[in-house]
């Protein structure tokens, strides 16, 4: 409840803020959102699907995938709409099982109107799960698309992980280059620690593709979003990407996490085990912080974590209201919060 009254404050202050400047903004929202294994009810032969099947153990019909799809349209409909009016301009997404479930997603009523455009590419995820782009085709003009593939060995058998490609997306906002890198790093099964390296490699190799980024353009607008299965103080995060939790601590070609100080605080976008985790993360690039009032800059990020997608009840009450738990579908959404950021620019 702290927390929510707190964003309403903000919000309002931001808005007697635009009012007293007597400027005209333009606002944007950026979103990622994990959406809990969006898969749809046909078996495929190649993943390890079976569960969400009707006859598997999910017992996964064409009616709760019809829920599940409404449920996922409504939340992303909603998002940012407190000051940018509309429903996120760009939004990356996790859990996906393939380009089908988005094409039925943004056909949904609530997203209809919007227009999304999707970028997707099959990853070698033995779930059968990929990250996406969904983008509003009046908004965002896509340039240039690439998935790049994470090569992970298990320490132990040396036998290749299969995990989730990284998505990178250039294109124009409004008129504005912005480089965007879709991520779901490798989970904490069997352990945090045993599972670190997994993490750390796809880091590295996200540090890569940035980096190439900024050979082209120092000045590059860069967007890394994501599940990262690491809080922004974990080593991938903090020293790795170096992403810094000061603006004025980020440097040239640098990376500035605006979500660090709300992990400080004990704020998640997923509980587990009594406790709130941050993993869902979307960080940005110097340009962003320094960019003048023609051009999008970053203003504040935010977690999405409405009354609605709330567990309404009992032992987990307050956590993200997840689609399925305990073996049973539960109406609910997902087991992780949207997180979101604004960027804004000047009105010509």
């Amino acid at each position: 409840m702290i927390l929510r009254n707190t964003l309403i404050t903000s919000l309002l202050f931001s808005a007697v803020l635009f009012s007293q400047q007597k400027k005209a903004y333009k606002i944007n929202t950026i979103a990622f959102y994990n959406l809990e294994n969006l898969f749809d009810t046909q078996d495929d032969p190649l993943t390890f699907d079976d569960d969400r099947t009707p006859n598997g153990k999910d017992h996964w019909t064409d009616e709760i995938y019809a829920q599940k799809l409404e449920n996922m349209a409504t939340v992303i409909s909603e998002i940012g709409t407190d000051l940018a009016k509309n429903s996120p301009a760009i939004i990356g997404v996790a859990e996906i099982e393939n380009r089908k479930v988005l094409e039925d997603l943004v056909n949904k009523q609530e997203l209809k109107s919007k227009n999304y455009g999707i970028v997707h590419f099959d990853s070698p995820d033995r779930r059968g799960i990929d990250v996406a782009l969904l983008y509003q085709k009046a908004l965002f003009k896509p340039k240039n698309t690439s998935n790049h593939e994470l090569m992970i060995y298990d320490n132990t058998t040396n036998k290749r992980v299969y995990t989730r490609d990284q998505l990178l997306v250039s294109g124009y906002l409004d008129g504005d280059l912005i480089h965007i890198i879709v991520n779901h790093w490798p989970s904490r099964r069997g352990g945090e620690a045993r599972s670190q390296y997994k993490r750390e490699k796809a880091a590295r190799l996200n540090k890569k593709i940035i980096d190439s980024l900024f050979v082209i353009d120092p000045y590059a607008k860069v967007i890394t979003m994501g599940d990262f299965n690491d809080g922004p103080n974990n080593e991938s995060i903090r020293k790795i990407l170096g992403a810094k939790s000061q603006k004025e601590k980020v440097s040239l070609k640098g990376l500035y996490n605006p979500m660090y100080k709300m992990a400080k605080k004990g704020i998640g976008s997923l509980a587990w085990s009594d406790s709130w985790t941050l993993f869902d993360q979307i960080i940005i690039s110097k340009e962003l912080l320094d960019s003048d009032y023609s051009e999008y800059r970053y203003y504040k990020a935010g977690i999405f974590n409405n009354d609605f997608l709330t567990t309404p009840r009992g032992k987990y009450k307050g956590y993200p209201f997840r689609s399925y738990s305990g073996g049973v579908y539960t109406g609910g959404y997902s087991d992780h919060f949207p997180v979101y950021l604004y960027v804004i620019k000047e009105k010509r």
